[in-house]
């Protein structure tokens, strides 16, 4: 069964439109919406991801589409056919193209395809239940096959990204701490500079002083 719907814009992660959910069938859904958009994150960091991908999460998998700079993204049982939940996807990215393609880049606010809801709700119920004559021909279908479609765990995915932020994130602290030990080193420097040379400097502006004075008397 489909839990979750949500497309958003992979250059930046925002997200564009949302399946509405009444919650009452799933205690953690705001959990797995959260991390829905820290995969949206994870794809907008420019890596290499595959176009398509299963991503296995507690009782879940995430399935997803990428195409035209848009990640269409739903939640299922671990038990709804993979080949069912692609096709879904398909539908949602053939309509919203035609819908809304041409304004998916100007978008500026999150959510900015919210309408969109209608046409996810009622493809939605299409796909509900598995054993209908629609849906067992298009599981019969040959030619949309998903084996070669790669499955992950969502730790797995995530903690790439993770990882990545946390190498990020030293290699900044050390650049900026090598930043500051040099100004110190500096400083150091300067210091033992004043130290080793002031007292010959003291030295030579008494004996200029006192031959500026005994010139003046004579």
């Amino acid at each position: 069964m489909v839990k979750l719907t949500m497309i958003a814009r992979v250059t930046d992660g925002l997200p564009l439109a949302e399946g509405l959910e009444d919650g009452r069938d799933q205690q953690d859904a705001d959990f797995y919406k959260q991390q829905a958009k820290a995969l949206f994150k994870n794809l907008s960091k420019g890596q290499n991801h595959p176009s398509r991908m299963s991503i296995e999460t507690g009782p879940y998998v995430f399935h997803y589409i990428i195409e035209g700079h848009v990640c269409y993204l739903t939640m299922c049982d671990r038990s709804y056919p993979k080949k069912l939940a692609f096709q879904y996807l398909e539908d949602l990215k053939n309509e919203f193209e035609k819908v809304d393609g041409s304004q998916i880049e100007t978008a500026a606010r999150p959510y900015a395809f919210i309408k969109f809801d209608a046409f996810i709700q009622k493809t939605k119920k299409l796909y509900l239940d598995t054993r209908t004559q629609r849906n067992l021909a298009k599981l019969n279908d040959e030619l949309y096959e998903v084996h070669q479609i790669m499955t992950r765990n969502v730790q797995e995915v995530l903690g790439v990204g993770e990882k990545l932020d946390q190498v990020s994130q030293m290699s900044s602290r050390l650049t900026s701490e090598s930043r500051v030990y040099a100004e110190k080193a500096r400083d150091l420097n300067r210091q033992a500079f004043i130290r080793k040379w002031a007292p010959v400097a003291i030295v030579l502006g008494v004996v200029f002083i006192l031959f500026w004075v005994r010139k003046q008397i004579w």
